[in-house]
């Protein structure tokens, strides 16, 4: 796995065998930036990932300059897998919490730029994650939720929907509170 472009592009993230992870693809991975660089100004970016696994999405975005990154885990192995990429890259900006997702998310209060999920697909509640964000007020006005997820989910229905992509196996659904196209 290598980050795909911006200050670290190239430098490869080598996670242990034994993580409990489902990587987004590189190529998943670039195609979300690609999008994302037409709306987002990453210098002024504050950005939480949620089931962060391996931290992947997590340095590429501050490989792009991100202001800050929050990561949320709650496999062990994986916060200190997070913690060493963070360490060894220099990566002052990346703060990595363990903690259940849900649980941080009852009693989250900063605002962010930028929230992307990538839960287990298996995850029961996955559908309800969008509204929990969008509930929680966490996202500051021009903010995006980006949430990865198997195809048998749609959302389009849902309130601060705004688009859809596929990538093979890998969907990302687009919510903001501000709806542009």
């Amino acid at each position: 796995m290598r980050i795909i472009a911006g200050s670290l592009k190239g430098r490869r993230l080598n996670p242990p065998d034994n993580l409990p992870v489902r990587p987004t693809t590189d190529m998943a991975r670039e195609s979300l930036f690609n999008i994302l660089n037409n709306y987002v100004d990453y210098e002024e970016c504050s950005v939480m990932d949620l089931f962060a696994g391996t931290g992947a999405v997590s340095v590429e975005f501050l490989s792009r300059g991100a202001k800050d990154v929050t990561s949320i885990e709650i496999n062990n192995q994986c916060t200190d897998f997070i913690k060493e990429t963070a360490q060894r890259l220099n990566l002052t900006n990346l703060h990595v919490v363990r903690a259940d997702v849900f649980d941080l998310l009852k009693r989250a209060y900063k605002k962010f730029d930028i929230i992307f999920a990538d839960p287990p697909y298996a995850l029961k509640d996955l559908p309800q994650l969008p509204d929990i964000v969008f509930s929680k007020d966490i996202l500051t006005e021009d903010g995006i939720f980006i949430l990865e997820h198997p195809k048998e989910y749609d959302f389009s229905e849902h309130p601060n929907f705004w688009q859809h992509r596929n990538y093979g196996k890998v969907n990302f659904t687009f919510f903001a509170k501000k709806l542009e196209a």
